[in-house]
Order: C-alpha cells, then sequence, then structure tokens
C-alpha cells in the first residue's frame, strides 16, 4: 500500500513515465570534504541496510554518495536534498498545478501518518527524495522508535549517526526517543550502548536480545542515565550477569538508590552465566519488577528465589524454565506472590514434584497459565490439588508428565471450566476417555496438544465436535 502511495510518475518529451523513486536513488556526487563540512545530514540507508537488500550489491549501494568497506556495512552522512531534484537523464515536464501527482497534494500531517509505518532504514530514504519530506521525516513525532536489524550491520555506527541527528534541536539529547530495538545486530558492543546512555534520558524501552558483545558495565551505564528505563531485554547477552547501578550513581543515590531503577520487565534468557549473587543484585536494584524471565539460568539454586522474593514481590510473570536445580523449595518461595502471580513457567524443573505444585496452587489462586512440562514429579494428585484451588486457571502445559492420568483430567475439567489451551504431549497415560470429560466440560478449549499420545480417532473427534474453534495438534494419521 505504501508502496503505490509513494510511486508517482513523471513524463518526459518522449511521453514514458518513469517512477519518482528514481530520483531518490541518483544523487548528485559529493567529495568526502564536502560531506565532513555538512551540518544538517540524513544517515545513509547504506548505514541501516544490509548489504544483501535490493539496491545494494556487495556493500554498495545505488547512490554515488554511499561507499562501502568490505566484509561491512559503513555509514555515510548526506546533506538534505535541494528543493528540486534535477538529472542529466531526467528533464520534468510542465503540466498544470491540478495535474500534479496525489502525493504533493497531501498534507504535512497526512504524510507525517503515512512515514509512521515506515521502518527505520525506509524512514532516511524518504528523508533523501526531496526538502520537503526531509523535513517531514525528521518530524520528532517520527523518531520515539529506532528499531534496526540484520547481523552485519555496523549499529554502533548508526546509532552515533541517527542520534547526533536528532539532538540538532536539543544538543546532546534525544528528548524524544523512548525505544531502541537492536535485537540480532551481533555487532553491537558497549560503544552502541554508551552512546544511548549518553544520549537518551528518556528511554524506556531497550531491547538487545541475541547481543553477545556487551558487558555489564554498558547495561550498568544504560540503567544509571536513563532513569525512565521500564523495559529490558537482554536475551542471549551471555556476558551480562547482573543489572545494576553504576558505582557513581549509587554513591550519589545512597542510601536509598536500589528504589531508583524502574525496571518493571527484564528479560534474561539465556544469560548463562547467571548465579545466585547476581540475582540477589538484580532483586536489590530492581524491585518494581513484574515481568522476570530467567529461562536456561542454568546455574540458579532456590536460594537465588529466595532473595528475589524478599525485595520484588509484585511479580506477575515469572519464568524459571530449564533451571535444573530449582526444586520444591524454590516453588514455595515464589508461592509468596501469593495472588499477584499470574504466570509461572516452571518446564524441565526436573526436582519440581507434586510438593511444589502444591504450595503454588495453595497461595496462588489467581494463577491463569503454568508451564510445568518435563516435571516428570507431576501426579494425578498435584494436578488435583491445582484444579481445585486455581479454578480460573486458562493455560497450561504437563506434557511429558508420564504419571498424570485420567483422573487428573477429570478433575482439571470438572473445576477449570475456562481452560483454553491443554499440552499433554508424551503423557503416555492419558487415553480418548480422558480428553472426552475435557471436552465435554471445556467449551472454549482453543488448542490441544496430544502429540504421542495413544488416543482414538473416536475421541479426537469428539472433541472437534464439542469444542468448535479447537486447533488439535496430534500424531494419529487417521484423524484429519
Amino acid at each position: 500500500m505504501i508502496y503505490t502511495l509513494f510511486t508517482t510518475y513523471l513524463e518526459s518529451d518522449g511521453g514514458d513515465r518513469r517512477p519518482c523513486s528514481l530520483l531518490a536513488t541518483r544523487a548528485t556526487d559529493l567529495t568526502d570534504s564536502d560531506l565532513s563540512m555538512r551540518t544538517l545530514s540524513t544517515p545513509s540507508p547504506a548505514l541501516i541496510c544490509p548489504p544483501n537488500l535490493p539496491g545494494f550489491q556487495n556493500g554498495r549501494g545505488s547512490s554515488t554518495s554511499s561507499s562501502s568497506i568490505t566484509g561491512e556495512t559503513v555509514a555515510m552522512v548526506h546533506s538534505p536534498p535541494p528543493t528540486r531534484l534535477t538529472h542529466p537523464l531526467i528533464r520534468l515536464a510542465s503540466r498544470p498545478q491540478k495535474e500534479q501527482a496525489s502525493i504533493e497534494r497531501l498534507p504535512d500531517h497526512a504524510m507525517v501518518q503515512v512515514f509512521s509505518f515506515l521502518p527505520t532504514n525506509q524512514l532516511c530514504r524518504c528523508a533523501r527524495v526531496c526538502r520537503r519530506w526531509y523535513n517531514l521525516a525528521w518530524d520528532p513525532r517520527l523518531w520515539r522508535t529506532i528499531r534496526l536489524t540484520g547481523e552485519t550491520i555496523n549499529v554502533d555506527r548508526a546509532l552515533k549517526v541517527l542520534t547526533r541527528r536528532l539532538c540538532q534541536d536539543t544538543p546532546n539529547v534525544c528528548l524524544m526517543l523512548e525505544t531502541v530495538s537492536v535485537s540480532g545486530c551481533r555487532r553491537l558492543t558497549d560503544r552502541g550502548l554508551y552512546t544511548i546512555a549518553q544520549c537518551c534520558p528518556e528511554l524506556r524501552r531497550l531491547e538487545v536480545s541475541g547481543c553477545y558483545n556487551i558487558s555489564n558495565e554498558a547495561v550498568f551505564d544504560v540503567v544509571s542515565l536513563c532513569p525512565n528505563l521500564e523495559h529490558l531485554d537482554v536475551s542471549g547477552c551471555s556476558k551480562v550477569t547482573c543489572i545494576s547501578l553504576t558505582r557513581e550513581a549509587s554513591i550519589k543515590l545512597s542510601p536509598l538508590h536500589g528504589k531508583q531503577i524502574s525496571i518493571r520487565y527484564l528479560d534474561m534468557t539465556d544469560c548463562f552465566v547467571l548465579e545466585d549473587e547476581g540475582l540477589h543484585t538484580i532483586a536489590a536494584h530492581c524491585t518494581q519488577l513484574t515481568h522476570l524471565y530467567l529461562r536456561r539460568c542454568v546455574r540458579l539454586t532456590d536460594e537465588g528465589l529466595r532473595y528475589l522474593m524478599i525485595y520484588c514481590t509484585s511479580i506477575k510473570e515469572l519464568s524459571v524454565s530449564d533451571c535444573r536445580f530449582v526444586s520444591d523449595f524454590g516453588l514455595r518461595e515464589i508461592a509468596k506472590l501469593e495472588s499477584r502471580l499470574r504466570y509461572l513457567s516452571i518446564a524441565h524443573c526436573g526436582r519440581v514434584t507434586d510438593v511444589g505444585i502444591r504450595y503454588v496452587a495453595k497461595y496462588c489462586g489467581k494463577l491463569r497459565y503454568l508451564n510445568a512440562r518435563g516435571c516428570e514429579g507431576i501426579t494425578d494428585h498435584g494436578l488435583e490439588y491445582l484444579a481445585k484451588n486455581c479454578a480460573k486457571l486458562k493455560s497450561l502445559d504437563i506434557g511429558k508428565c508420564p504419571l498424570v492420568s485420567d483422573t487428573g483430567l477429570e478433575c482439571l475439567a470438572l473445576n477449570c471450566f475456562n481452560l483454553k489451551r491443554l499440552s499433554l504431549k508424551s503423557c503416555e497415560s492419558i487415553t480418548g476417555q480422558g480428553l472426552q470429560i475435557v471436552a465435554a466440560n471445556c467449551f472454549d478449549l482453543q488448542m490441544l496438544n496430544v502429540q504421542d499420545c495413544e488416543v482414538s480417532v473416536e475421541a479426537l473427534r469428539f472433541v472437534k465436535r464439542h469444542c468448535k474453534r479447537c486447533v488439535i495438534e496430534h500424531t494419529n494419521p487417521a484423524f484429519f
């Protein structure tokens, strides 16, 4: 839709039609000395486009004002386009005002609305078309978010150029920028995070998942200099072992500095080096946490969860999946969250049994989501206690729990009428009778996973007949 809207045509003397996007890709040659003297500048799309995108071959863009270095995408700075673009091969045909392309008739506020749907790299392209588009493309309302992707992009340079341009009206500060997402940009280093920390005091959301080159020190700087940061995703950043203020910030804010970090959402999935002591520091500094994900933080134990529950009493969602040292004692600590806990994932925590499930079920009556896949110590007794105390449960995964049978399913079906998602994958003791009881009582069921379960075709058809909107994942070739 955006392509159709932005493609306008110019008539030459011969009557042929050519898209105006050609104008944007044919800029006048500029020397390096000319570029360095520009005070107003637009980041080149080559800065934030991978070399293999259309229009770029071997890291070299179609514009003569961008250049490449072997093996990397580099940044060039361009001056704002002239009011009227000319080219020896293109002549603008004179036409009456009333016959101009519709894109030129759109008011500024409409153009800004269209630009708001463009990603960062395309927005930079639009800024090079003409002076009007340049002014509109750098409207501060369009730069609340910077989103960059690609493993080959020189993201440190890109962030430096973008923030420098956004700081022109408010020197050294990007007051409008609230979200920076550079997930998957593996070339991001501490230098890029330092740029964000120094220029973006109003930052509220930072996503750097998969950027394994960043360290604790850079994260500390961002947290210390961006007091409004609420959402932090450092999943896959294996060097990050803690979240804390810098020493200088701690001295200034002492003794109440622990309450100054406003992070509410923290994802540290696959931060393999995180240990109990690091989690203790995180809990002491991030007391406002409501969403915490610690998937595959394999060094954590029940002691770390005890620290967490001392400081972070507002957690609504918690995941400790694949933390193999977490046991029933850890679930006893988690149960202290009581009715505030709505989401819990303990998948593949092999030390969890019915005892831990009873703790959670007894005190966390408003639990809506539970993932206990691979907890082989859970039996029908634990499932029964869960069903009777967490009647508002909507999603349950007890796959690979061989001790759960039709008896537990019956109790679940007779108490949890609001159940929408149920996974029983590889539950060897489940039969078609248990499924029929579930289908007869849980009419709102939307997803059922019975892969690798010995259930008959008749039972699956019964489920489909009673739960019209249910998607059934199965491995029975006779059912389709």
